[in-house]
Order: structure tokens, then C-alpha cells, then sequence
């Protein structure tokens, strides 16, 4: 067993530990809520295990598809063992389905299916409200090279082939996500979490959100609708 050693840091809804290996990190999926850049937090019961488990069975089903991702085990309810990366500052987000942001800034109407799918990238930063970047900014303010760039936009379509079918089979629209890479040994890999925090799900008839749109907007029902696509996928979940 991987022990679990120093507090390394604490995000908005994860925080990192170091191990007893220089090279693995434990992720701890709290139940902490946020939106808005962490402007509004709330705890929700249930919420850390069921996106820790969702995460783990997407990283699984990505590294089958032959994507690199830093996923290594499942350890806890709570808690999954992963590689330690430098993480490289940027987003990158692709979008199916007009929703959220893109509606706000393009003024397109929510819900129009986007052929060919967008793509953006996003510098992380909370303070400055994570704006949106170029390739050029990428590459003069020395963020990723060139050909990093070329690897995170070939895997996050690699991504988006494999789940928008997965979640499809499960009558759900990926309607966008985001992703966030790091770099371990000199290779380019999925790094961070994928669960409906960081992406939007909509039941594929009803156009029901089954997503963090939820808590943002004040829908309620946060975990139950992130249970019911954890049910939709197979997933098990704990009761």
C-alpha cells in the first residue's frame, strides 16, 4: 500500500498528497462544491466518492483507447493514486453542443449541435477568470512548445471520439469538457480529473442537465443527477 505522506496542496473540490514514491501523488476527492472561481462553495454529501469513482472508470476507458493518462489506481472511496506531473498551465476545452460560456460570448443560442466540434484553449488562472488563449500566446509566454500543443489538441479529439459515443450509449450528449495535461518523463499525458465537474451531460431526449450546471444555476439535485450517470454507465457506486 502507497503511503500517503504530506498535504502538497488543496484545490477548490481535490487536494494532492506526496507518497513515499517521488514519482506518484494521492488525489483526495472532497466534497466541496465550487463555481464561479470559487466564489461560491458548498459540501455535498457523497459528491467527493462519486466523482473519485466516476474518474477512475473514464481514465480506464481512455487508457484502453490507448490515450496516456496519469491514472494509476483506485485506493479509497475518496482517494486514486496517480503519476506526478508538471502540470502545463492551459485548458483545453472542446464543445459539441453550444452551451455555457460560448453561448455568452458568440451570442449563439444553448443547444445548437457545433459540426465540426470547437476547440479553445484556456490559460488557468482563477484571479483572471481563466481566459481564453491562442497558440501563439502558448508558445511566446512559454507555456507548452509547439508540438506539446499538436499532442494535447490530437488527444482531446482522441478523447472526445471515445466518450461522446461512451456517454451516448448511456442516452447522454457530451455536450463539452475540459481536460488539463502534464508532462511525466518527457511525455505529454491526461492529467487532472474527468467527472461532470469539468464537463456538461445532457439526457440525449429530454436535454435534462446532468452536470455541475446544476449547482451553478441552482437547480438542485447535484449528486443524485451525477449518481444517475454513474448508473447510466455501469458505474457502481457504494450505498
Amino acid at each position: 500500500m502507497m503511503e500517503k505522506r504530506v498535504e502538497l496542496y488543496a484545490g477548490k473540490a481535490k487536494s494532492v498528497y506526496t507518497t513515499d514514491d517521488p514519482d506518484k501523488l494521492v488525489l483526495h476527492f472532497r466534497d466541496d462544491t465550487s463555481a464561479f472561481d470559487g466564489q461560491r462553495i458548498e459540501q455535498l454529501a457523497r459528491k467527493g466518492m462519486v466523482n473519485n469513482r466516476f474518474n477512475a472508470f473514464i481514465m480506464a476507458k481512455l487508457q484502453a483507447a490507448g490515450i496516456p493518462t496519469h491514472f494509476e489506481q483506485l485506493i479509497s472511496d475518496n482517494e486514486v493514486l496517480v503519476k506526478r506531473m508538471d502540470m502545463i498551465p492551459v485548458e483545453c476545452v472542446v464543445r459539441n453542443v453550444a452551451a455555457g460560456s460560448l453561448c455568452r460570448r458568440l451570442g449563439v443560442q444553448e443547444g445548437i449541435d457545433l459540426n465540426p466540434p470547437t476547440f479553445e484553449f484556456f490559460l488557468k488562472n482563477d484571479l483572471l477568470h481563466d481566459p481564453m488563449v491562442n497558440e501563439s500566446h502558448i508558445e511566446t509566454f512559454g507555456w507548452a512548445t509547439p508540438d506539446e500543443v499538436v499532442t494535447m489538441k490530437a488527444l482531446t479529439f482522441k478523447v472526445n471520439s471515445v466518450l461522446k459515443q461512451l456517454f451516448l450509449e448511456g442516452g447522454m450528449l457530451l455536450v463539452d469538457y475540459k481536460l488539463e495535461f502534464g508532462r511525466f518523463r518527457g511525455e505529454v499525458i491526461l492529467g487532472d480529473e474527468f467527472s461532470p465537474d469539468g464537463c456538461r451531460l445532457w439526457d440525449v431526449n429530454s436535454r435534462e442537465k446532468l452536470d455541475k450546471d446544476r449547482f451553478r444555476q441552482g437547480l438542485g439535485g447535484v449528486v443524485e443527477a451525477y449518481e444517475e450517470v454513474a448508473r447510466r454507465l455501469g458505474i457502481e457506486l457504494p450505498q
